[in-house]
C-alpha cells in the first residue's frame, strides 16, 4: 500500500514537472514572439520616420515633407535632362552672345560629341546665317524614348524644330539619339547626367508657312 502511494506521488510530481516545463516553454515562445514583434514594429516605425523631412519655414514653423527613393526619380530626371539640353542647344536667337550663352549652358550637360556637332555647324557658317538673316529658331520636344534596362541609358528624342524668318516659318523634324551616364550634380547640371555619343539622326524640312 505504501509503495502504491509513493508511486502515485512520483507520478504526480513527474506530471507536474512536465506541465511546468510545457508552460515554461510556451512562456518563452510567447516572450520571444512579443520581443520579435516589438523589434520589427520599432524598425518599421524608425524607417517611416526616416521618410519624413522637417523643413524650417523662415525660422517660424516646421513643415513636414516626405522623402522618396532617389532611384525612383531618375527616369524623370533623365527625360528632363534631355529636354533641357535640346531646348538650350537648338533654341537660338539672332544674337551672338545669346547663342554662345545657350550653347555654353548646353555643353555643361554633354560630352565632346555635342561640342563636335556644334563646332561642325559653326565651321559651316550655320550660326552666322542665323544672325545675318535675323532668324529665330526654337525646338518643341514631342516625345523622349528611354531604355533603362542597360547602362549607359539609351535615349531617343523626337521633336519639331521651327525656323522663323521675317517672311516665313519652316517646320523641321528633329530626331536625335544619345546615351546617358550618371554624373555629379551641380548648378550647371542639376539632374546629374552627362550626354554621350550625341547624334542627330534626322533633321529635314516638313513644311514652310508664309507669314
Amino acid at each position: 500500500m505504501k509503495n502504491k502511494i509513493n508511486f502515485k506521488t512520483l507520478t504526480t510530481v513527474e506530471s507536474s514537472f512536465k506541465q511546468i516545463r510545457l508552460f515554461s516553454i510556451l512562456f518563452i515562445v510567447l516572450c520571444t514572439g512579443i520581443v520579435g514583434y516589438s523589434v520589427f514594429s520599432s524598425y518599421q516605425f524608425a524607417e517611416a520616420q526616416r521618410q519624413k523631412i522637417y523643413v524650417l519655414d523662415k525660422g517660424k514653423s516646421l513643415m513636414l515633407a516626405l522623402s522618396q527613393d532617389a532611384s525612383l526619380n531618375r527616369p524623370v530626371e533623365a527625360r528632363e535632362h534631355i529636354r533641357r539640353f535640346h531646348e538650350l542647344f537648338f533654341t537660338l536667337a539672332p544674337d551672338n552672345k545669346a547663342i554662345e550663352a545657350n550653347i555654353k549652358r548646353a555643353l555643361f550637360m554633354a560630352d565632346k560629341s555635342a561640342f563636335d556637332y556644334y563646332k561642325d555647324l559653326s565651321e559651316k557658317g550655320y550660326y552666322n546665317r542665323i544672325i545675318s538673316g535675323n532668324i529665330h529658331q526654337r525646338v518643341v520636344v514631342d516625345s523622349i524614348q528611354t531604355n533603362f534596362n542597360s547602362y549607359p541609358y539609351e535615349m531617343t528624342l523626337y521633336g519639331t524644330q521651327w525656323i522663323i524668318r521675317a517672311s516665313n516659318k519652316t517646320e523641321r523634324s528633329l530626331i536625335t539619339s544619345c546615351q546617358l551616364v550618371n554624373s555629379v550634380r551641380s548648378d550647371n547640371n542639376p539632374q546629374g547626367f552627362t550626354i554621350e555619343n550625341f547624334k542627330v539622326l534626322a533633321n529635314k524640312d516638313l513644311q514652310t508657312i508664309k507669314r
